[in-house]
């Protein structure tokens, strides 16, 4: 079976199969999106955690997954740590700043390795290249590439070369910063093949 991977804008992605729907960031999610089995956030910044946009997606049964307590948490989770929710297993992966302080190792914030079906995606959260990401070893990496807060697509695509990606899908532009141009940047440095999606735009991974 396939692993559908949708870029939602800016940081906030889908990961769909037949029977798991899973959002990672939700933020500016439309009304008609379906409902969530489960959802990730990597930190609680405005543009990655949003009450609203939980609330529109959750049901009673979904599980929501963060590093961090909140009314709407079910499952906490800190870096190095692992879940099994039913078929699906996340690992939380650190995320932080190296050579600023939007995102301090200290907050515990992270990242999300999602195995599923076989296949491993990886949702970087908002950090730069750090050590951690070496050997990961995945299928599909969903990497910033807008800088400031982030990596640029340079650090970008030195960090594939040590996440050991198949695919790599670049994101963090298009809204507050970042443009496309950063996602192509990454396009021509990385070595791993690079999808530059639209909003709404998936790439699936059979």
């Amino acid at each position: 079976m396939a692993v559908e991977v949708m870029w939602l804008g800016h940081a906030s992605i889908m990961v769909r199969t037949e029977k798991t729907v899973l959002y990672i960031d939700p933020w500016k999610i439309g009304k008609n999106m379906p409902s969530a089995d489960i959802i990730l956030i990597t930190h609680d910044h405005y543009d990655h955690y949003s009450r609203d946009d939980v609330n529109l997606l959750k049901t009673d049964r979904t599980r929501v997954v963060a590093p961090m307590s909140s009314d709407v948490v079910t499952d906490l989770i800190m870096p190095g740590q692992s879940l099994a929710l039913d078929d699906v297993i996340v690992e939380a992966i650190p995320a932080y700043n190296i050579d600023k302080e939007f995102h301090p190792k200290k907050n515990n914030w992270v990242g999300y390795v999602v195995n599923i079906l076989g296949k491993r995606v990886y949702h970087t959260g908002d950090t730069d290249h750090i050590p951690e990401m070496k050997g990961l070893k995945v299928d599909v990496a969903l990497i910033p590439v807008g800088g400031v807060y982030t990596m640029t697509a340079d650090d970008a695509g030195r960090a594939l070369g040590d996440i050991q990606a198949d695919h790599a899908i670049p994101i963090h532009f298009g809204d507050i910063v970042g443009t496309r141009k950063d996602a192509v940047r990454l396009s021509e440095t990385a070595s791993c093949t690079v999808h530059i999606l639209r909003p709404g735009e998936a790439f699936v991974l059979a």
